[in-house]
């Protein structure tokens, strides 16, 4: 049997997602051949549900401390380098009509194809090659780069971009490819885990989380020192919202997590104030003004506590209310897992990488960008901010 011939490439890139697509573009644009494998049968499904199906593609307020890293230092040089204002020029260039949604967060008017067909135009017009329904069977090193076997034939390429992203999402065909990757040449992965992802609740909370189903509130809460402001969910498995996503990066197995129900409010006093001026209003009335009726109902059931008038209700009842309100700290049994997280903790070790360039330090010609790399960011456009500057940061250099 005569082995066929290889295919040529300057850049390999594996991985048709954020990153891999603007690193294609941006390396193809500088002249290089560049060629995108995925084994997916459609470019940039994670971009199209993204945002709910709008897409967050970056945020006006990228800083380096609204990233995850076992060195917090290694994102910097990159997001200095391709800022959030730079891609928006892009969007602006392609007539991508967008918003500022709250704190920054920036998301297509119409929808997500938006942030995917603009990258796909940038990949045609730099003449970069994409070839999806391809797996990689195996990947060798030699003296001019490296033989990449793939379902669809060999390729040869100089410099080899690893852009496989994480786990997160298995139905969308998410795998930990990149990882495996890494460690065959010598990378260490560093604990992989969910983030940006809901809390699941069994104990003794599990009830009321299942009563207020689909109720949402503001709150503040605060795990490991740390804390955001935002809305919560109470689901039927426990916990969601924005609030919970951000603090879940922060969670371990076996923490406890804070919440204050009420920010802003100083339960206390204004129990004591109402008591004076409306002493025959009952406490779920007031609680109910302040929330909802459904969640005054079930949480004064829950605390244990009695309604009545609030000319009725003692100095120990506000207190122990006013704690609950304030203080409610509850234990997560763990969380949804992949299934719905958003993004994946942990990674290649950024301590053998680049941070200029992304490249290997053991493997010359050898990058990783994106989510496969051990920078994790805030929700609300930072990581899709990370996958452009990484993209670019390897780009210049492949």
């Amino acid at each position: 049997m005569i082995a066929k011939a290889y295919k040529h490439a300057d850049v390999l890139i594996i991985g048709a997602g954020a990153a891999g697509l603007f690193c294609a573009a941006q390396a193809g644009a500088r002249g290089r051949k560049a060629v995108v494998i995925d084994h997916a049968n459609r470019a940039g499904k994670k971009i199209l549900m993204s945002g709910g199906g709008r897409c967050n593609f970056t945020n006006y307020y990228i800083e380096p401390g609204r990233y995850l890293s076992q060195n917090p230092h290694f994102c910097k040089s990159a997001l200095s380098r391709y800022t959030q204002w730079d891609f928006i020029d892009m969007v602006s260039r392609h007539e991508i009509p967008f918003h500022e949604k709250k704190e920054g967060q920036l998301f297509c008017d119409n929808k997500a194809s938006d942030i995917l067909n603009m990258l796909l135009q940038e990949c045609d017009v730099s003449g970069v090659d994409i070839h999806l329904n391809t797996s990689v069977k195996a990947i060798n090193k030699n003296d001019s780069g490296f033989v990449i076997t793939t379902t669809q034939g060999q390729w040869k390429c100089q410099s080899l971009v690893v852009a496989t992203g994480g786990p997160p999402i298995p139905t969308l065909g998410a795998t930990g490819f990149g990882y495996e990757v890494a460690e065959q040449f010598g990378h260490s992965v560093l604990p992989v885990r969910a983030g940006l992802v809901p809390f699941t609740i069994t104990d003794q909370c599990s009830a009321l989380c299942k009563s207020l189903s689909g109720s949402a509130m503001p709150v503040g809460i605060e795990c490991n020192g740390q804390s955001f402001h935002d809305d919560m969910l109470f689901t039927h498995r426990g916990l969601s919202g924005p609030a919970v996503l951000q603090i879940s990066s922060y969670w371990q197995a076996g923490d406890t997590v804070t919440i204050d129900l009420m920010p802003g409010i100083d339960v206390r006093e204004t129990l004591k104030e109402e008591r004076e001026s409306r002493p025959k209003v009952h406490l779920k009335t007031w609680l109910a003004g302040l929330t909802t009726q459904k969640f005054a109902e079930h949480w004064l059931e829950a605390q244990g506590i009695k309604d009545g008038s609030l000319a009725e209700t003692s100095g120990k009842v506000t207190e122990a209310l006013a704690l609950s309100l304030h203080q409610w700290t509850l234990k997560p049994a763990g969380t949804e897992g992949y299934r719905t997280a958003e993004v994946a903790l942990g990674g290649v070790n950024t301590d053998e990488l680049s941070s200029k360039t992304m490249e290997s330090k053991l493997i010359p010609g050898l990058y990783f960008i994106g989510e496969v790399v051990d920078v994790t960011g805030h929700l609300g456009g930072f990581n899709f901010q990370w996958a452009w500057a990484s993209a670019a940061a390897a780009a210049e250099n492949v």
